[in-house]
This record gives structure tokens, C-alpha cells and sequence, in this order.
């Protein structure tokens, strides 16, 4: 698999999938703290000071060789404003895993959509991953839709499996090989 160690912008019809920037932290601070946000991931930040911790460790990683985690924002191009993250995994001996978010306030809008696939494109076409998979917790009804427009199939599913706070939950996974994802229509 390729190795990339910056990302130049990804564009989709609504928005624009980038590296973070410092100044990110503040629209990520009015989601990914909302408990409506919270509730499907593994990864909680708890307050101001997190949000803004964790995205200089995301700023500080670019350009770094070793990096093996792409986390990006979701810019919405017509405001601006940071909507939505991403993230890509490649984790050693797998297929790199990618997963999404969006503000609560903009759920059910096809944003998550947009971010997956443009999730897909880094990974097959600038990554050259032979496969991509997400998890999702089986009770995200909204992300198991996402993950099966955009082309993803169940392969798993793990039931009791401890997603951080002492929460265990059921969680199934998706994937898809490139030549799923090169055979998938316009």
C-alpha cells in the first residue's frame, strides 16, 4: 500500500474533506462532544480542552513518514464550517479501516455518504488499499445505511464487545475489496 504522509483536499458535491487544521477545534467542539454524537462511538472527548488536544495531535502527525492515521474534517463548502470528520486506519498486517461523522444537527442529509465515499476514494485510489472495512455498532442504524449505500458489505458481527466507558455493544463489520469498489456505479 502506498504511503502518503499529507492528503491534498478531497472534494465531493457538498463538501470538502481536508486535513485538520488548529483552528478546526472550535466547530468539532459543537458535535463531538453532543451525548447524540457520543452515543455510536468508542472515542469521547470529553470537553473544549480535548477537542482541541486531539486535533493538534491529528495537525501535528501530518507530514510525519510513520503516520498511520489520517483523520480528517468535513468542511461544508458552503458555510465553511466544519461539519463532519473522517478517519482512515491503516493498522499493520490489515486493511486499513475508515470511519465518519457528522454534526447531529446535519444527520440525515447524505453527508455521511459523502465523507464514506470520499473515505473510499483516499484509501483505493491514493492509498492503494487491496481492502477497506468499518465497524459499526449494530444499534447505529444510520451508519450501517451509510456503510451499505456506499457499497460496504456485512462480513461480521461480534456481539459483546467492550467499545470504552465500561460499554460493551454488538458490533458488525463491513468491507470492500477494490475491485468491489472499482465495479461500483457512478
Amino acid at each position: 500500500m502506498s504511503l502518503l504522509t499529507t492528503l491534498p483536499p478531497l472534494e465531493t458535491p457538498n463538501l470538502l474533506l481536508r486535513e485538520m487544521k488548529a483552528s478546526d477545534a472550535k466547530d468539532l467542539y459543537l458535535f463531538m462532544t453532543q451525548s447524540r454524537y457520543q452515543r455510536h462511538i468508542t472515542h469521547r472527548l470529553k470537553d473544549e480542552a480535548q477537542v482541541t488536544d486531539f486535533v493538534r495531535r491529528q495537525v501535528m502527525a501530518q507530514g510525519d513518514e510513520r503516520r498511520r492515521v489520517y483523520h480528517l474534517a468535513a468542511e461544508e463548502k458552503l458555510s465553511g464550517e466544519v461539519i463532519g470528520e473522517g478517519f482512515l486506519i491503516r493498522h499493520a498486517h490489515e486493511s486499513p479501516e475508515i470511519g465518519w461523522g457528522v454534526h447531529p444537527a446535519m444527520w440525515s442529509m447524505g453527508l455521511g455518504s459523502e465523507i464514506g465515499r470520499a473515505l473510499m476514494a483516499l484509501g483505493f485510489e491514493r492509498l492503494a488499499a487491496p481492502n477497506l472495512w468499518c465497524k459499526v455498532m449494530s444499534c447505529n442504524q444510520a451508519s450501517t445505511r451509510v456503510a451499505r449505500k456506499i457499497g460496504f458489505q456485512e462480513t461480521a458481527t461480534h456481539a459483546d464487545v467492550a467499545v470504552g466507558h465500561g460499554r460493551v455493544e454488538s458490533v458488525s463489520i463491513y468491507s470492500l475489496s477494490a475491485p468491489e469498489y472499482y465495479d461500483l456505479p457512478y
